[in-house]
């Protein structure tokens, strides 16, 4: 089992370093600050229905879903969140992180959604169910449907058995027409498959230290065969 160490991060918020992996699980030039632009503004934002089905490959330390729940307390949306982890962090690790003593929402929620049960859907609140599933991504039941996609997986380089054309086919295929998937990886390699899956892919500015990320989205009008 990985051991990760905690680190303070460029804009006050923590992340994790895998020393065994030499891999941060956020920027060091500032962990919310990434994840609310590549994921966040990138993603969610860009999303205009007022329910949406987020899939995020990657759990992590589930910063991302909660500045997910954020932003559906601020805007009244409703998030079902759906998110896929191999490896769950241990609750005495997470209970050290920053994330909820830094934003006004508090500690609370961000907790509640680490030491709630896994693999069934929980209603965080009103607005926010979330559904934790301990899974490979390969191994994962894609027949859902889903409007953002997060993929946050570790580096390509890192772990290449995640980053694969079957995940991105069938990432294709579960979600809804429009629907938009955002990474903060910016290969060439992933790119393409992504493109070869069906996206329609562009590269964007990605968050401060990082110059660029993608941004790949199911054409509007796509129909399955």
């Amino acid at each position: 089992m990985l051991q990760p160490e905690i680190q303070l991060t460029a804009d006050g918020s923590h992340t994790l370093f895998i020393p065994e992996m030499d891999e941060h699980y956020h920027s060091i030039n500032g962990a919310i600050q990434e994840s609310t632009h590549v994921f966040i503004d990138a993603g969610l934002r860009q999303c205009q229905k007022k329910i949406i089905r987020i899939l995020e490959l990657g759990f992590g330390t589930g910063l991302n879903a909660f500045l997910s729940y954020i932003e559906s307390k601020n805007t009244g949306i409703r998030i079902y969140y759906t998110g896929l982890e191999k490896y769950p962090l241990p609750t005495g690790l997470v209970e050290k992180l920053n994330y909820g003593e830094l934003n006004p929402h508090g500690n609370e929620i961000y907790l509640e959604m680490h030491r709630c049960a896994w693999n069934i859907p929980v209603q965080i609140t009103t607005d926010f169910i979330l559904e934790k599933i301990s899974v490979d991504f390969s191994e994962f039941d894609f027949r859902g449907t889903y409007d953002v996609v997060y993929y946050d997986a570790f580096a390509p380089d890192k772990q290449t058995n995640v980053w694969t054309q079957e995940i991105f086919d069938n990432l294709f295929s579960c979600m809804n027409s429009g629907g938009i998937l955002t990474t903060y990886c910016a290969k060439g390699s992933v790119r393409r498959m992504m493109i070869q899956s069906g996206f329609k892919v562009e590269r964007i500015p990605g968050p401060p230290g990082k110059r660029q990320m993608l941004r790949a989205q199911k054409p509007s009008k796509y129909t399955s065969q």
